[in-house]
């Protein structure tokens, strides 16, 4: 008997709540709707395979939509979805793992047009790894000239010398393209330009002539391309060319100049040790006379004595005395007349 009357009274409050819900549901489903329709209609007509719920999962999984039906439907454009199997779920993990997805699907797409060996695995790999993977298959269609020495570190030539002591200063630019396949992980422009500047230096070093390198600079290129520079780096070495040499000085004549001043000053130096040895020898010598003289007179000194003993004992009579005196002054005598009298 009370069940009609609680419907009647409360029916329109009911109605209204459950007419807000559905509008506000509605509202929800338009936004989201007007939000991934554009997306959802290009998937379709382009045939890129991406239905509306997985537009909507992505939403969830912090994908960008855009991003990814844009790259899916470049890939299906232009092919690359019949070469290499890449699914919209291999997108969202390039995506999700901070590759450059657009990049990497550009990247692919020259490399398809060129011809070049390049795979979705690879090329993820290499954006992944930091590399401009586009730049590099670029790169790798359209060479570039690096220059050796680089003259941003300052270095505008290469100073080599030749066998003959001839300095050259010599600069030459080097025509690379990108070897895909030794990008990750392969050395950059740098060491080549280290290796190439040292294949240089050895090459004209190992000449036995500047006037040789004036007059054949492509030997030095050749020899230096022969030498296989590019091993474990991410370039392919196309050409080698000399672009300037210049004379400098005679770096033989100045080094010899040098040696000769050295061993002149090494000849006097032992000239000058030998002298001061010979000087001390010759003070030594002086000494010892007149060690030898001081002995002799002290000997000297010491005859009158043993005389006068040699009379009280008897044992030199008066007349041995005189003859001793007159040997003694003939002696001397016979000095002064040979001019080699000592004096006293």
């Amino acid at each position: 008997m009370h069940t009609p009357f609680v419907i009647a009274q409360f029916s329109p409050v009911l109605l209204f709540s459950i007419s807000a819900v559905l509008f506000v549901v509605a509202l929800i489903f338009v936004a989201i709707f007007a939000q991934f329709i554009s997306l959802w209609i290009q998937c379709q007509m382009t045939g890129a395979g991406i239905s509306f719920t997985h537009l909507l999962m992505m939403t969830i999984r912090k994908v960008n939509p855009s991003v990814i039906v844009r790259a899916k439907i470049t890939a299906v454009q232009a092919g690359l979805t019949e070469v290499y199997p890449i699914s919209t779920q291999d997108l969202e993990s390039h995506y999700l793992s901070g590759g450059n997805v657009p990049n990497v699907i550009r990247a692919l797409v020259a490399a398809h047009r060129a011809s070049i060996d390049l795979d979705w695995q690879t090329a993820q790999a290499i954006d992944l790894a930091g590399r401009d993977i586009l730049e590099a298959v670029r790169t790798s269609v359209y060479p570039k000239v690096i220059n050796c020495p680089d003259p941003r570190k300052g270095q505008a030539t290469l100073d080599a010398v030749a066998a003959d002591g001839i300095l050259l200063k010599a600069s030459a630019r080097v025509t690379v393209r990108t070897n895909l396949h030794q990008l990750i992980g392969g050395a950059t422009e740098e060491t080549i330009i280290a290796r190439v500047g040292q294949g240089i230096v050895q090459a004209i070093g190992s000449t036995a002539s500047y006037k040789m390198v004036l007059e054949n600079p492509e030997m030095i290129s050749q020899t230096v391309l022969n030498q296989g520079l590019e091993a474990q780096t991410a370039f392919e070495i196309v050409s080698i060319d000399i672009a300037d040499i210049d004379v400098g000085e005679n770096i033989g004549a100045r080094l010899s100049a040098d040696q000769a001043e050295a061993d002149m000053r090494v000849a006097q130096a032992k000239a000058e040790q030998r002298r001061a040895d010979f000087t001390a020898r010759e003070q030594e010598m002086i000494a010892l006379v007149q060690k030898n003289r001081a002995e002799v007179v002290l000997a000297e000194a010491s005859v009158p004595m043993a005389i006068a003993e040699a009379f009280r004992k008897q044992t030199l009579g008066l007349m041995d005395y005189y003859e001793l005196k007159n040997v003694q002054a003939d002696t001397q005598m016979r000095t002064a007349i040979a001019g080699t009298g000592m004096t006293k």
